[in-house]
């Protein structure tokens, strides 16, 4: 379908008219512009933002951040100021985000009982096998 001579194309950029993409978008995610005018009112943020800072996990009060993101994160676990409650350093609720800084260390230890347990299983067999071939 060719446009015909003189047809103006209907922008959805300039100024704005029916066709802009806040018009066309009106009243859709509803849900998710709410959550975030009342999360704009949240300790911390609601004051226009200044200090750097991160909210507790149980109770959600602003504990400030201090942190350098290429230094490896405490292994000391903190508190928190307002309940109590124990801060992994390297786990921090921010605005509308969790930030997870540095992976925790290896498994290994976890997993090292399974390995011995497969490893001794292993070894019953081998010697469960060479005394019936024997």
């Amino acid at each position: 379908m060719a446009e015909e001579p003189g047809d103006v194309p209907e922008h959805s950029w300039g100024n704005i008219s029916e066709h802009h993409w806040t018009r066309s978008r009106a009243g859709l995610n509803q849900e998710a512009i709410d959550y975030y005018r009342e999360r704009s009112k949240a300790p911390g943020v609601k004051e226009g933002g200044g200090m750097r800072a991160h909210y507790c996990m149980s109770c959600k009060g602003v504990i400030p951040l201090e942190y350098d993101q290429r230094v490896p994160a405490s292994k000391e676990l903190q508190h928190c100021p307002h309940c109590g409650v124990e801060l992994d350093p390297r786990v921090r609720e921010m605005f509308n985000w969790v930030e997870i800084d540095q992976p925790p260390d290896s498994d290994f230890r976890a997993l090292l009982p399974i390995l011995l347990g497969g490893l001794l299983v292993l070894v019953a067999i081998a010697i469960g096998t060479w005394l019936l071939l024997r």
